[in-house]
């Protein structure tokens, strides 16, 4: 296809911003919200007694529950019940106190950062320490006949998709325990209580004249706007983020927080926090590399290969009904993490690099000829950069760079003089891998779609941050690896706009992503199957599925406040020590704090901060293209998460400023 040759209609972009109003099974439209089931006074006192408070005067928390069930059975029929110790209480169980924000919270009235009551801490406390014999599975529960519709295995649903399940006194959040040997668990769990809205018509547009613009909007948690809680929010003004610091109804707030942010009670989730490098302690500031796993993850894996392994999708037996449950299941929880409209939206790969090329090589097949334009920014990780040469290299298009300032910021006027009529598809990192820099995304989004591109954001350094939803950054595709935001190794996910995976071809071919194959011709599955040929990394998925429920029970906000501040102190202290040069000192960041000395090169500072415990990353950090924009060969790369403290980065300093003396 040569430059003035015209498109063939077939091979034209979706136009997706003004997408059909699709019916759901039920027949309400998308966004509706269906009414929710009504139970009665009986049945909702039972729910609470048996599944979120003890009843005051027994030993423990177990007798509790069990002389609540107890008391529902020896009830006569047709008697009514006494009402609960909670409904007593207040009438919801753990009452919550509206605009107390948890500690450390910039902002009041955020259902999300309300401070559970003295007395709904301790009773979820008692619930998580709810377990038999430590390294025993619970036994199962008596059957009896359910009370009004909801029976045992109701409930046990319940308290799993609240509080999790537990081996061993862990938590293993969405992991259901058979009834008897070969019984198949339903499903794992529950849906949203409601499904993700679309895109605010009233999200901010930016203008049209961007020369000046640098993209410091308001930060994070600077004066920030209190959002009151209400059907008609205010457009967030943050530019990186879709923050659910104000209201989203993509994100449903979730009804009961199971604690409130606490480092030193979050380390102890992390047993490899525990180990000792060189006889220290071991400091673990290699984050952007790779994250740490909790009792959570490992245990669901566990459970998963112990009581649910088997290959999913077209098995007739019990194994192969739990595995694919479990897969699917773990589909659904990416789904809600990130804001998705259904789970037909999400892709399990590999991870960030193979996401990449899957949609080079299928969007970029179809839609990207000879000409066509490729925008990358100066910050990319390698797996953002080759897979696009490859797909430059096959069909004639070009590839132009948005250039960076030297706090490593993106100018968003230079990303509208880069892009052009001829831009097909603009491939952006949320979240510099080297400098951390927050890209602005939204905004970049937004330019791009006026002039008809598509737009990838790899989010494999933004996902473990700060809350990321993708209807409401407008993505066309957004890639993340689970194994940066505290999962399992080799699974990623691909999340891609339908009507967009639905005009895409396979790139890969196999068992799983067809419909009917003979030698003569194959039809292929629908999205998501079709991407995902071969045997897919079952358990994996489920482990990412498990880590995604973990930060949602945490909260992404409280993660993003406890780093903001984290950041800030690393930057004053790596700062103060003379001799170090911090690298990339862009006002909006996240996560990594990389620098150089005068005397000491990133690898040699790296070895001698490793006989101290302490482990950072040192070298390009696969980011060439930035390294040479700062004229550097390599940076010492300490970065943060969720688990690590201000002590730890005082050990970091004290590491530093003794090299240095040396």
């Amino acid at each position: 296809m040569t430059t003035s040759e015209p498109r063939i209609a077939s091979d034209k972009i979706p136009d997706l911003s003004s997408p059909a109003v699709a019916a759901l099974p039920s027949g309400l439209p998308i966004g509706a919200v269906a009414p929710p089931p009504i139970l009665d006074d009986a049945t909702l006192d039972q729910i609470v007694s048996n599944v979120l408070l003890g009843t005051p005067g027994l030993a423990s928390p177990e007798a509790a529950i069990a002389g609540a069930t107890r008391a529902d059975r020896s009830l006569p029929s047709g008697a009514s019940k006494p009402p609960s110790p909670a409904a007593s209480a207040g009438g919801v169980p753990g009452e919550l106190f509206p605009g107390v924000p948890l500690a450390g919270s910039p902002q009041a009235d955020a259902a999300s950062h309300y401070a559970p009551s003295p007395t709904a801490l301790s009773a979820s406390a008692a619930q998580t320490a709810l377990t038999s014999t430590p390294g025993t599975l619970n036994s199962a529960p008596e059957s009896s006949a359910p009370v009004n519709g909801v029976g045992d295995t109701a409930l046990e649903r319940i308290a799993g998709n609240l509080f999790g399940a537990t081996v061993g006194g862990r938590s293993i959040p969405g992991a259901v325990f058979p009834d008897a040997p070969g019984t198949v668990p339903g499903v794992v769990d529950a849906p949203s209580a409601e499904p993700p809205s679309p895109v605010s018509p009233n999200l901010r547009e930016i203008p049209l004249n961007l020369d000046g613009l640098v993209g410091s909007l308001p930060r994070l948690f600077d004066d920030a706007t209190t959002h009151s809680r209400g059907t008609s929010p205010s457009p967030a003004s943050y530019y990186f983020l879709t923050p659910a610091l104000g209201e989203s109804a993509a994100r449903p707030v979730p009804y009961f927080n199971r604690r409130a942010f606490d480092v030193a009670d979050i380390r102890r989730d992390f047993p490899i926090l525990q180990e000792r490098i060189h006889g220290k302690q071991l400091v673990w500031l290699d984050n952007a590399a790779t994250t740490q796993k909790p009792h959570a993850v490992i245990e669901r894996l566990k459970y998963y290969y112990e009581h649910e392994y088997s290959n999913v999708h077209r098995g007739a037996h019990t194994l192969a009904a739990r595995s694919t449950d479990a897969y699917e299941t773990a589909r659904e929880k990416l789904q809600r993490f990130l804001g998705a409209a259904s789970p037909e939206e999400i892709v399990f790969v590999r991870g960030t690099t193979e996401g990449v090329n899957l949609v080079a090589a299928s969007f970029g097949s179809k839609f990207v000829g000879k000409g066509d334009e490729i925008v990358l920014s100066t910050l990319e990780h390698h797996s953002n950069i080759v897979p696009w040469q490859f797909l430059a290299q096959r069909t004639g298009a070009v590839i132009k760079v948005v250039p960076v300032t030297d706090r490593g910021e993106v100018l968003l006027g230079d990303v509208e003089r880069t892009l052009s009529d001829r831009t097909r598809i603009v491939a952006v990192t949320h979240v510099s891998n080297a400098l951390g820099t927050i890209v602005p995304v939204r905004e970049i989004t937004q330019m791009a779609h006026r002039r008809g591109a598509r737009v990838l954001i790899d989010g494999a350094q933004a996902v473990s941050h700060f809350p990321v939803n993708v209807q409401e950054l407008d993505a066309d595709f957004y890639v993340l690896s689970g194994h940066k935001m505290f999962g399992p190794s080799a699974i990623g996910v691909v999340y891609g706009k339908k009507a967009l995976l639905d005009e895409m071809p396979p790139w890969q071919g196999g068992g799983n992503m067809i419909q009917r194959v003979t030698f003569e011709h194959s039809t292929f599955a629908d999205p998501p199957g079709r991407f995902e040929a071969g045997t897919a990394a079952l358990g994996p998925a489920v482990g990412l599925g498990a880590a995604a429920d973990y930060l949602t029970q945490i909260g992404m906000e409280n993660v993003a406040a406890h780093e903001r501040q984290l950041l800030a102190y690393t930057h004053d202290a790596l700062s103060g020590i003379p001799g170090v040069r911090l690298i990339g000192t862009a006002p909006e960041k996240t996560g990594v704090a990389s620098f150089i000395t005068d005397d000491i090169t990133p690898e040699e500072m790296g070895k001698i901060l490793d006989q101290e415990g302490i482990a950072v990353r040192a070298g390009h950090h696969c980011a060439q293209p930035t390294m040479d924009r700062f004229g550097l060969e390599a940076t010492v790369r300490p970065s943060l998460a969720l688990y690590n403290t201000h002590d730890e980065i005082d050990q970091l300093a004290r590491a530093v400023r003794r090299a240095l003396r040396r």
